[in-house]
């Protein structure tokens, strides 16, 4: 949810809007077949450009922007391990602020693989020069270049229209926000805010993205792992998001070409794990786990900022899902969505309207399917499909009425969810705060005359609002006769999100502002060869298919990862698959 669209989006929450996004199919791994594809598609023979130092031989490069300026499309990028304190948002190459056309590491040509040596060891760092790894410490941040007397802040790694890039196997902190679109980690940007695709194709695979400091809300990091006006194939494998004050990760503004498979994404401490705008099209979210958020995951229509509206989860040309076997191709599955009650994660903007204990939110959106996930231990709702209201001018002209929304006076343009599926979850402990409405999921509808959303075959002990909603709601699409507000629920996600009163003796984790940030997790699985599929070269010298021992996982250890199931440490538990 877009946070520096300022003005517009007070009213949003005010019917629950924010995240949501878990999802399905990832029927593919990206980065080893994927880099090979992309690899393949460039004219002349790849080049292998060498960063840092790794196993006592040194690379031609200092600095991973230098790499990228000596590249050629198709190229290859390798970097050693080592701390990482890139400029070229500052000292160019770099473009418009207010479009996030500007990056610590700023790449602007395709088929490039930006691939670490190992996860852990490998950082790009938004302190300053000279700190240690990821300072904590206020003096040591760095906020950007000085425009017009403020800090237009600054992004960790970007892609500025440019296709087919994969980024691989290292970690991104400390980019903070300022007054440009600033505060991602690693972005995939195809024009914000432009309502244009401005890339295709795009692979992301064991990345954390990460902050360890926070000063206040106005410059605190925003996204993690971002892609935005960029259309797939697209696909996410081991990521790793935490102390963010929008979403841990988030895909939007994509025209339901979004294409993208999102596995195996732990997403923690944000105010929502996951959110996307305007996101259509094939969207699955995956084996992934959303925990000690302020609201799980969140998907919404949104008619101010990240255009073209609405969020559209219908599969392209009228096909249909091999998983949902519906013209639904947006797939939250096989999740473990868990304990998000996190009333001190950082939070600002449309984000902090998130209801706090919440395991995911449909926000506004459409034929969206949410199935065969593990929904547990969220104190408000594990599940809420809410409208999504909006207040002020809409981006790139667009009218309500157009994109199938409804005006109400002092609300704005509200869209209601229409024809989502919830089915078969399992649901355990949700709505232990024990006010009026809170249980397993809900619903709220404004209007009539609209297609109806669905919930068959959960398992949910703690029941629904308003009550019997499989009985009287079994079937996706029915053209509905009246509106639902679910009776004391819209009364409680109001005070929840802190957009309108409470009821007499309504008790929610209060947002008060104190924000409490996590260390990184031991044991995040790093690339288990970090030479697959590299051309030959001084750190990789057997070429593509050389298994180098030590350089990440042991192949037994990289087995039981792609099963699912976790190394020791505080990893999530075995995740249920397909």
């Amino acid at each position: 949810m877009r946070r520096r669209i300022r003005g517009a989006l007070r009213l949003t929450a005010m019917f629950g809007a924010v995240t949501l996004g878990c999802g399905l199919l990832s029927a593919w791994a990206p980065s080893a077949g994927a880099v090979t594809a992309v690899h393949g598609a460039w004219a002349g023979s790849p080049k292998v450009l060498l960063v840092g130092t790794y196993r006592g031989k040194a690379g031609r490069f200092s600095s991973i922007q230098a790499a990228v300026n000596a590249a050629r499309p198709g190229d290859w990028i390798l970097v050693g391990p080592g701390d990482y304190h890139e400029t070229a948002d500052e000292t160019g190459p770099y473009g418009n602020p207010a479009d996030g056309a500007m990056g610590g590491v700023f790449i602007d040509k395709s088929g490039i693989t930006l691939r670490g040596m190992n996860r852990d060891t490998v950082i790009v760092d938004g302190t300053k020069a000279g700190a240690s790894p990821c300072s904590s410490q206020p003096a040591e941040q760095n906020y950007g270049r000085v425009v017009k007397g403020h800090a237009v802040g600054r992004n960790g790694i970007v892609v500025w229209k440019a296709s087919d890039v994969s980024i691989e196997n290292l970690t991104v902190c400390n980019f903070l926000a300022g007054t440009g679109d600033s505060g991602n980690q690693i972005w995939w940007n195809g024009g914000d805010n432009s309502g244009k695709i401005g890339l295709a194709g795009y692979w992301g695979s064991y990345l954390t993205a990460t902050s360890t400091f926070f000063g206040n809300e106005d410059t605190a990091a925003e996204y993690g792992i971002f892609a935005s006006n960029s259309a797939g194939p697209a696909s996410w494998n081991q990521l790793y998001g935490s102390n963010m004050n929008d979403s841990g990760s988030y895909v939007g503004a994509c025209r339901q070409l979004c294409d993208v498979v999102m596995d195996h994404m732990w997403m923690e401490n944000n105010a929502l794990g996951y959110s996307g705008t305007n996101s259509g099209g094939t969207v699955i979210i995956e084996n992934s786990q959303f925990d000690d958020n302020q609201d799980g995951l969140d998907t919404n229509t949104q008619i101010i900022g990240d255009p073209p509206a609405p969020q559209d989860g219908r599969c392209p040309n009228g096909g249909k899902s091999p998983l949902t076997h519906t013209t639904s191709c947006w797939v939250l599955v096989h999740n473990y969505i868990h304990g998000n009650n996190n009333n001190m994660a950082p939070a600002a903007g449309s984000a902090a309207a998130g209801p706090v204990g919440t395991g995911l939110t449909i926000s506004g959106g459409r034929y969206d399917t949410v199935m065969d996930n593990t929904i547990v231990n969220n104190g408000a709702w594990g599940a809420l499909f809410v409208p999504y209201a909006q207040s002020g001018t809409p981006s790139l002209h667009q009218t309500c009425a157009g994109i199938g929304g409804h005006k109400l006076p002092v609300f704005g343009c509200v869209m209601d969810p229409e024809s989502d599926a919830l089915l078969h979850n399992s649901f355990r402990h949700n709505g232990y705060f024990h006010n009026p409405s809170n249980s397993d999921f809900g619903q709220i509808t404004l209007f009539g005359d609209e297609p109806q959303n669905c919930f068959a075959g959960n398992r949910y002990p703690d029941g629904s609002a308003p009550a019997n909603l499989e009985k009287t709601q079994p079937r996706c699409g029915a053209i509905t006769k009246a509106s639902n507000s679910g009776g004391p629920l819209f009364d409680q996600v109001l005070c929840d999100t802190g957009l309108g009163p409470c009821p007499a003796g309504a008790h929610y984790p209060k947002v008060t502002g104190k924000v409490v940030l996590k260390p990184l997790p031991r044991y995040l699985p790093t690339m288990p060869n970090p030479c697959a599929n590299v051309p030959a070269n001084p750190w990789c010298p057997r070429g593509r298919h050389h298994w180098e021992r030590g350089g990440g996982d042991s192949p037994a250890t990289a087995a039981l990862v792609l099963a699912g199931i976790r190394a020791p440490g505080r990893m999530q538990p075995a995740l249920r698959l397909p």
